[in-house]
């Protein structure tokens, strides 16, 4: 890209952590949020953020300043006017999501690109509420952002290879990984780790094991550093039924059928971490 201004969307546990590995690659970025509540509260995170590489000496005091003042925050989305690439990071929702691009190819720079952190829906879709489908991709981040090496880098049907390269070198410019993968539910992590995590409910739900017991026979048996259900409660519940309903609509196999356990405890509330209980109760 020609310079280096990044707006991204959505100042949650996601988008804050966009925000800051751009930042902290020497992006100028403006992280915007609809209200100055959840800005200040992104700004909060990624400070706490930068606090704990501070003090595990992987960064300096000064990269840590230096990156807060590559830093902006805006409410309005028509600020991204400048921008040569916009990333959304919103709630999973294909409406908002279509909505919040057909705003953005209205007031970004005509060369602008224009990606989405969606973890499971078609970019395809996303870039028809564009007039430029040609320069719309998908940048599926892993959580925690600044930590997890992997971006998933998703091609729609009209993405371009100019658009595809531009992106990859994005990504290295952020010392992470990008893996191309083309546009079909869940990608290639979530249509693979969803159904495990779905799974590993049944077995609570069908009396098996206990969520406890699960865990540990996938980390000590299988070397996964966190169990399936301790995983589901990081992500949110909801996510991970949101994630396996987009899957279960869009491959019609009932092997995609989220657990009715799933469907209980995010009617409860219980959403896992997020909410102080889930498969396990946290303190908030």
């Amino acid at each position: 890209m020609q310079s280096k201004k990044i707006m991204v969307i959505g100042a949650g546990q996601m988008g804050s952590g966009i925000a800051q590995v751009f930042a902290q690659s020497h992006f100028q970025v403006k992280l915007n949020d609809i209200s100055e509540e959840a800005l200040t509260k992104g700004l909060n995170t990624i400070e706490k953020s930068l606090n704990r590489s501070v003090k595990k000496e992987r960064i300096s005091q000064q990269d840590k300043t230096d990156t807060l003042e590559r830093l902006s925050t805006t409410t309005k989305l028509s600020d991204a006017f400048d921008c040569d690439l916009v990333i959304e990071a919103v709630v999973e929702n294909m409406d908002v999501k279509t909505k919040v691009f057909g705003e953005l190819d209205k007031i970004t720079a005509d060369h602008a690109i224009l990606a989405s952190n969606t973890s499971s829906l078609p970019i395809t879709e996303i870039a028809a509420a564009t007039h430029r489908p040609e320069q719309v991709i998908g940048m599926h981040f892993m959580n925690p952002v600044p930590v997890m090496p992997l971006v998933e880098v998703i091609r729609g049907l009209a993405t371009s290879d100019e658009t595809y390269q531009a992106i990859d070198q994005t990504t290295k410019a952020l010392h992470k990984t990008p893996v191309e993968v083309n546009d079909y539910p869940g990608f290639v992590s979530n249509r693979v780790l969803m159904p495990m995590i779905n799974e590993a409910i049944y077995t609570v739900y069908e009396g098996v094991a206990t969520p406890e017991s699960v865990d540990e026979v996938m980390k000590l048996g299988m070397n996964h550093p966190m169990g399936p259900l301790t995983l589901a409660d990081f992500i949110g519940l909801d996510t991970c039924l949101y994630i396996m309903e987009v899957l279960y609509d869009g491959f019609g196999d009932s092997k995609y059928r989220p657990c009715p356990l799933l469907r209980k405890y995010v009617k409860a509330g219980w959403l896992g971490r997020k909410t102080g209980r889930g498969f396990y109760l946290y303190d908030r």
